[in-house]
């Protein structure tokens, strides 16, 4: 089960759209989905979260606790509203394009993805442009 909690004053447009295809992504990498939080928050909220749980005094857009047991796919994944905004720009994509990077980012660390060095980051860049795709066939 798919799950989108509200931190700050965003909300989805899509949620029904948005649970099918991360429920695609899951059965395209041969996963059983389990529950799977996602909250959307600010920059502070995230940070505290950072600081608390990770020891790392940065800004950053997702973090994700995975708490997959076997093939069964489960965590939660807390997401800057704020960050992905300022990183759209940065990239110079939409909202709504960095938000699905963003939302299948936390999702693919799940079914076993890396993102620590080059060649893991590419590896996820790839998987990330793959799972994208899928939310434009699955509509």
């Amino acid at each position: 089960m798919i799950n989108f909690n509200y931190e700050t004053d965003f909300n989805l447009d899509n949620e029904e759209a948005i649970a099918f295809w991360l429920s695609a992504v899951i059965i395209s990498e041969k996963k059983k989905e389990g529950e799977i939080n996602y909250i959307f928050c600010d920059d502070e909220y995230l940070h505290k979260i950072n600081v608390e749980y990770l020891n790392h005094d940065t800004l950053t857009d997702v973090i994700s606790f995975d708490y997959t047991m076997g093939n069964e796919i489960s965590g939660d994944v807390f997401i800057s509203v704020e960050r992905v905004k300022d990183n759209a720009g940065d990239f110079n994509v939409s909202f709504e394009d960095e938000l699905k990077r963003v939302l299948v980012h936390g999702m693919l660390h799940y079914c076993g993805y890396k993102d620590k060095g080059e060649a893991e980051e590419l590896i996820m860049r790839n998987k990330e442009d793959e799972k994208i795709a899928l939310f434009h066939v699955e509509q």
